[in-house]
């Protein structure tokens, strides 16, 4: 844990990881270069099946590394749950997340709200890495999500996010895939949190492979939408 000055609150960025040895060091570099002036902890939530030596580089670069054996959303609760944040961020491995948008998501939650969620589709974000089928399969969600429960998102399935300390106890979580961003956007409507989405920059992947399969991963994040209109 890095020990800083002027910033009181204890700031947890987790990361889930799956072979993402060659974007690792980068990734947890620049977390500390822009969260100079915090308090703040790094937890790498690595896959049991990975097997290029992420959890070896994460801890030899600072962060503290647990496992998970079941898929994103669970490395995600499993992250979260350990995090001893007052603010907490969850991130992606690849790159693809700019560690410079930290500060806006943190001072979000500090000024009061929530849950602060990244978003590629309003004024000052953007992707440099979203094909176009993907970005009509989020826009379509995005619509089906805001239609059903009443909600004003303009993103859904993007990782990079924000949270106040004991929100994640209200969102009650389950899912253990790629549905979690969903699940997280839907629960936070129904549960009448304060919640604001901020401009994020989506880079391209540096290195590896992608996780997300575009139609598999739809169905998944189809499904949880249906499920949380029935419960």
């Amino acid at each position: 844990m890095q020990q800083a000055h002027g910033k009181h609150e204890l700031v947890s960025v987790v990361i889930p990881t799956f072979n993402e040895a060659k974007n690792m060091a980068e990734v947890i570099e620049g977390v500390k270069e822009n969260l100079k002036g915090y308090d703040y902890e790094i937890i790498v939530v690595d896959d049991v099946n990975s097997s290029d030596g992420t959890s070896s580089i994460a801890r030899r670069h600072g962060a503290r590394v647990l496992r998970d054996d079941v898929g994103k959303g669970s490395a995600l609760l499993k992250g979260l749950k350990a995090a001893r944040g007052d603010v907490l961020v969850s991130m992606d491995a690849d790159l693809s997340h700019e560690p410079k948008e930290l500060r806006l998501l943190i001072d979000a939650i500090n000024i009061g709200y929530d849950v602060c969620m990244g978003s590629r589709f309003i004024t000052g974000g953007g992707s440099e890495d979203i094909p176009p089928l993907r970005v009509f399969g989020n826009k379509a969600f995005v619509l089906l999500v805001n239609l059903l429960f009443g909600a004003h998102y303009t993103d859904m399935c993007y990782g990079y996010r924000s949270f106040r300390k004991g929100v994640l106890a209200k969102l009650g979580l389950k899912e253990h895939g790629f549905g979690i961003e969903t699940e997280i956007n839907i629960k936070a409507v129904k549960r009448g949190l304060k919640v604001i989405e901020v401009p994020s920059t989506e880079k391209k992947r540096a290195a590896g492979d992608a996780k997300l399969h575009t139609f598999r991963d739809g169905w998944v994040i189809l499904g949880t939408i249906l499920r949380n209109v029935l419960v």
